[in-house]
C-alpha cells in the first residue's frame, strides 16, 4: 500500500529563484564538487527513502540501487516538473510529490530512511520539518543530512545574521545561513552520528552559505 495521502500542490512559489536554480545548480555540481557530496550523502541506503524538498532532482541519480522506492517532496512547482523529468528516466524509482516538509503527504513510520539536502535552511519551520521527518522515519532509521550550518566564528556569524535579515532570504527562496541546524536535529529526537564539516566553496574566502555539514542521524 502506497505511503502517500494528499497533500496541497503549492506550499511554496518561488519562479524566479526556481529559474535561476535550474540554470545555476548544474554548474555548481562541479565547481562547488556538490557530485562527490550527494553520493557521500547518499552511499549505503536501503529500502524506502523520503527526500525533502529534491528541488531538480539532482539527488537521483547518486540512490543506490539497494533503495526499492524513492517519495522525493518538492513544493515548488517549477522544480517538481524538472524534477519528475530526471525521475522518468532513473532505475531506482522515484515518485515526486508536491508537499511542505512541515506537512508531510505521508504515513508515520513508513520509510526506512529520510535524506535533507540543502533544504533546511529554507524550510519555512525547521522545528516542525524536523519532528515531521522523525515522525514518517522507522524507529532506528537514519536521516541523512547535507547542509550549510552556522558558523562557529565570531566573524562570519555576524556576517550570516546580518544577511538573514536583510537580503539573502528573498534573493535565495527562502534560504538562511545561519541556522543551528545540528542542535534542532538532536533536538528533534534523533541521534547524531560522525558529523564531517566541509566548506563549500572550498576557498579563501568565505560566502555566508560556506560552512557545511554532511552527517548520518538516527531516530532514537
Amino acid at each position: 500500500m502506497s505511503a502517500l495521502t494528499r497533500a496541497p500542490r503549492d506550499a511554496v512559489h518561488h519562479p524566479v529563484f526556481a529559474r535561476f536554480y535550474e540554470w545555476w545548480a548544474p554548474i555548481a555540481e562541479e565547481r562547488l564538487e556538490l557530485v562527490r557530496h550527494r553520493r557521500e550523502l547518499l552511499a549505503g541506503l536501503s529500502g524506502r527513502v523520503i527526500e525533502i524538498g529534491a528541488g531538480s532532482g539532482l539527488n537521483f541519480r547518486h540512490y543506490p540501487a539497494a533503495v526499492c522506492e524513492v517519495v522525493a517532496i518538492e513544493p515548488e512547482r517549477r522544480l517538481r516538473r524538472a524534477a519528475a523529468d530526471v525521475a522518468s528516466r532513473m532505475e531506482v524509482p522515484v515518485d515526486v510529490v508536491p508537499g511542505a516538509a512541515e506537512a508531510l503527504p505521508v504515513k508515520s513510520e513508513a520509510f526506512d530512511a529520510a535524506v535533507a539536502c540543502l533544504v533546511l535552511c529554507s524550510v519555512r519551520d525547521q522545528r516542525r520539518a524536523l519532528a515531521e521527518l522523525r515522525r514518517v522515519v522507522k524507529p532506528g532509521g537514519e536521516l541523512r543530512l547535507l547542509e550549510h550550518v552556522r558558523a562557529t566564528g565570531g566573524g562570519l556569524a555576524a556576517a550570516q545574521w546580518a544577511v538573514d535579515h536583510t537580503f539573502w532570504p528573498l534573493l535565495f527562496g527562502g534560504c538562511h545561513t545561519s541556522r543551528d541546524t545540528l542542535a534542532e536535529v538532536a533536538a528533534a529526537g534523533f541521534e547524531l552520528g560522525t558529523v564531517r564539516t566541509l566548506k563549500v566553496p572550498d576557498g579563501p574566502i568565505p560566502f555566508p552559505s560556506t560552512p557545511h555539514v554532511l552527517c548520518a542521524a538516527r531516530r532514537a
